[in-house]
């Protein structure tokens, strides 16, 4: 995998390009690409802290890393996507070890939740992650309820 350079920043930080860069590679996926029309501007980027990968100047990997007590009590890793360009290289493990590493220096050692696509399960299971509750449908696709601890 070639050197990505990770940028950390809260929502006020973001620059219009910024900004626009990470809407347009999550609308390229969560929309496009997994045919899911859903409403992506819910409120929470506004505080939350935004985690860029960029390689070559473009955005290729992003999360979403959102305080405690704002999506679930625990701190929570969302929002999870690669450009279609970069995978298979080994860039999805490479974001969220990034984005565990920077939320328990933002909010401290503690349990991190994500909703998780389903067919993803078994790769947030090889980062830590583990199932903790049942299956549950959001905007159509299969999610559960996953847990670092």
């Amino acid at each position: 995998m070639q050197k990505i350079n990770w940028i950390l920043k809260k929502f006020e930080e973001l620059s219009p390009y910024e900004l626009y860069s990470i809407i347009q590679l999550r609308n390229e996926v969560f929309v496009v690409e997994q045919n899911c029309p859903y409403q992506d501007a819910d409120n929470k980027d506004l505080k939350s802290y935004h985690l860029m990968g960029i390689k070559d100047s473009k955005l290729v990997a992003y999360t979403r890393l959102v305080p405690p007590e704002i999506a679930y009590k625990e701190p929570s890793i969302g929002r999870v996507v690669t450009s279609p360009a970069v995978r298979g290289t080994g860039i999805g493990k490479a974001l969220m070890q990034e984005s565990i590493e920077k939320s328990n220096y933002l909010f401290g050692q503690q349990p991190i939740k994500i909703g998780a696509q389903l067919y993803l399960e078994k790769f947030y299971t090889s980062l830590g992650f583990v199932k903790s509750g049942n299956t549950y449908l959001e905007d159509n696709i299969p999610h559960v309820e996953m847990i670092k601890p």
